[in-house]
């Protein structure tokens, strides 16, 4: 997946160290790459959009990742997580 449109056209190490990845996540945990970015703020409204159509029942929802590489993204997105205690701030 390269970074296209408004983002990054081939785009040297430098230039983007850790980009923003969007996938769709479905229910059954499997992932779908859909786009990644340069800039946080493009790919928050990327992310916002895809939701806004989202329909009420869909089987699916769409992340925002931050990472190097689309490989530890997906290992980001997959790994369990414990819940956060309740009543605990952050």
């Amino acid at each position: 997946m390269a970074i296209t449109g408004a983002r990054c056209e081939n785009p040297s190490p430098e230039a983007i160290a850790m980009p923003y990845f969007v996938y769709k996540v479905f229910d059954n945990r499997t992932l779908e790459p859909v786009d990644s970015f340069a800039g946080y703020r493009e790919a928050k409204q990327r992310v916002r959009s895809l939701r806004r159509a989202l329909a009420a029942n869909a089987d699916h929802t769409f992340r925002l990742i931050y990472a190097r590489s689309s490989g530890e993204a997906e290992r980001l997105l997959t790994q369990r997580r414990e819940p956060r205690p309740s009543g605990e701030d952050s």
